[in-house]
């Protein structure tokens, strides 16, 4: 046989490239649809659903309360990547609490899809095996951030929105800023206000943006989520915090949702309208919130873009994790100095 009927009998052989096309894609949609499942469940819409939190006990001085405030008997679980668990870092950093609560990192694993701790912790490598140490036959989610009662070997609270509360009043005796007070009661409605609004338009905004399952999903949170965006911009031109010249814990929920914004969420999470550095105010006021004592440490950009590029498969098979940003414009002047933060000496 001649080698130009070889050629020849070989392309006839070959799929015709429509056909080749739609069948990756048929494999693809369905595997994806089927991790979909697993990382991000969804409505009947194909909107993403978040799962509730399941450990909600408190802090607190009652003395019915089995968890009393103490230095050194908690400690908080976070992976530096969260966004929730990077919550309860700030609200630690600004009360000064460093020596009275300690910190255990965990990190997701790409594989295993679970959250490893990075060392060992009370005889435990990961958080599932943590959750079943204080709860045998516990069979739900096992996240960060979890607040740890050494003593008891417990799970006090595993709900972000809860644990800064907690942070803020329950640990003053050991804080190294007591009086300052990121909830304060004058205050707390038009907190929780924000904190609503936020929580479902912008924090779990982006989410139900990148963990969309269908079109109409994607464009309800989209619209939704730079609406919400827009409307925030607005009030931050005429307040330096949301509630007026002193930051608060709705300030702490928002910010770690923009630390993140530019360099995960606009493109991973398709949410790309604009990015924060593109409005007049809300670029400003991420650099001032970035630039109070002790929350730049708190921020590890090279752990939210390994946690999020390198493990969430679905949205990034390739696993490649980009190159950037540069990070030294937050700490350019933000000239949002309306009233410092008063910081007790």
């Amino acid at each position: 046989m001649s080698q130009t009927s070889i050629v020849t009998k070989s392309k006839s052989k070959s799929l015709p490239p429509s056909l080749v096309v739609k069948l990756g894609k048929f494999v693809w949609t369905t595997l994806w649809h089927l991790m979909m499942s697993r990382l991000a469940p969804r409505n009947q819409t194909g909107e993403y659903v978040r799962p509730s939190s399941q450990f909600r006990h408190s802090i607190g001085t009652e003395a019915e309360n089995p968890y009393q405030p103490a230095a050194g008997r908690y400690c908080l679980i976070v992976g530096l990547g969260c966004p929730w668990a990077h919550r309860t870092l700030v609200v630690r950093a600004l009360k000064g609490l460093s020596d009275g609560i300690a910190v255990s990192i965990a990190s997701p694993s790409p594989d295993a899809g679970i959250w490893v701790l990075d060392s060992e912790f009370e005889g435990c490598q990961t958080l599932p095996e943590l959750y079943q140490l204080a709860n045998p036959g516990y069979n739900g989610r096992s996240t960060v951030p979890v607040l740890w009662d050494s003593e008891k070997k417990a799970i006090v609270n595993n709900e972000s929105a809860e644990i800064i509360v907690m942070l803020n009043s329950q640990f003053n005796d050991f804080a190294q800023y007591p009086t300052l007070n990121l909830y304060p009661e004058e205050l707390q409605e038009t907190i929780d206000n924000w904190n609503e609004k936020i929580y479902h338009a912008v924090n779990n905004g982006v989410y139900r943006c990148g963990f969309a399952q269908t079109q109409d999903a994607y464009n309800s949170s989209c619209d939704e989520l730079f609406t919400t965006l827009d409307e925030i911009d607005t009030v931050l031109a005429t307040k330096r915090y949301l509630c007026g010249d002193k930051v608060t814990l709705a300030d702490v929920r928002l910010f770690t949702t923009l630390f993140r914004f530019d360099v995960v969420y606009y493109g991973l999470f398709k949410c790309n309208r604009y990015r924060i550095q593109d409005y007049k105010n809300l670029g400003l006021y991420l650099r001032d919130l970035y630039q109070l004592p002790g929350v730049a440490e708190t921020c590890d950009l090279e752990a939210v873009k390994r946690d999020y590029y390198g493990n969430l498969f679905p949205l990034n098979p390739g696993g490649i994790i980009p190159s950037g940003p540069d990070l030294t414009s937050l700490l350019e002047p933000h000239n949002r100095q309306y009233k410092e933060l008063a910081i007790p000496d």
